[in-house]
């Protein structure tokens, strides 16, 4: 399962069932679960703990140095959950000490070629990285959000679950959960309808999350009175109360 090119150092720890394609490295202080495979000529670095399952294509780069400029070769970490697909030429950054040292990556999601995760950010579970999307530092991205091609996320902002980002997007304050963006600045265009639907939300929560997008988007609300005209919906609707939680981690202000 070992391919006779490939460079494991002597510190990596590799589970059962690990296949290891030509040419690829994987350095000290990386330890991979089970099942994984790593196709050729991939980089892996660490301190870096990566769970079972996941499935790194060519040329992706995983738990290198980050590329701040404040980084002094801290032993910062990289931390990814299960059966994550990381397609070719992906970049994931380790953190500093900056912030909490760590990278952190939840389970199944899709980093889809040249898409890049930079240092100290927070991916969720079930996230899609479409072609060319890309994370600055510190940013969090919440379960089930989609980043369409060629999106980028300024640095500090946080995406909430499931919302969706439309292509060329360029985020640059948070998303909301379950809103869909478009354009650059990005600007809220509706609610992930079809992303409910698919995830078994029923249509009066759809509908709840409808009334608290209209509340903040089109009755020229303030932040506050958006929120306060939502209040009634989430004591019902577990969605809505999502939104309203968001909303006190906020630290750049939502997309308006």
């Amino acid at each position: 399962m070992i391919h006779p090119t490939a460079i494991i150092e002597s510190g990596a720890q590799l589970g059962d069932n690990v296949s290891v394609g030509p040419y690829s490295y994987i350095g000290n202080d990386v330890v991979i679960g089970d099942n994984c495979i790593i196709e050729s000529h991939v980089v892996i670095k660490g301190p870096s703990t990566i769970g079972s399952g996941n499935h790194i294509y060519q040329f992706a780069s995983v738990g290198e140095a980050c590329q701040d400029k404040k980084y002094k070769d801290e032993p910062t970490q990289l931390i990814m959950g299960d059966n994550n697909i990381i397609r070719e030429c992906a970049t994931i950054h380790r953190g500093t000490i900056q912030d909490q040292g760590v990278t952190r990556i939840g389970s199944n999601n899709l980093f889809m070629a040249y898409t890049h995760v930079a240092h100290d950010a927070v991916i969720g579970s079930n996230v899609i990285f479409s072609n060319g999307a890309s994370v600055a530092g510190h940013v969090h991205i919440g379960d089930w959000a989609i980043l369409a091609g060629n999106t980028g996320v300024h640095q500090f902002c946080k995406v909430g679950a499931h919302a969706f980002i439309g292509m060329y997007s360029g985020v640059s304050k948070d998303v909301p959960p379950f809103v869909t963006t478009t354009g650059t600045p990005a600007k809220p265009a509706a609610i992930n309808t079809e992303g409910m639907k698919r995830r078994g939300y029923s249509s009066d929560e759809i509908m709840a999350v409808r009334r608290a997008y209209k509340a903040l988007y089109r009755k020229s609300l303030n932040l506050e009175e958006a929120i306060a005209a939502m209040r009634e919906d989430a004591a019902e609707f577990a969605a809505v109360q999502h939104m309203i939680d968001f909303f006190d981690t906020s630290e750049r202000g939502i997309i308006r």
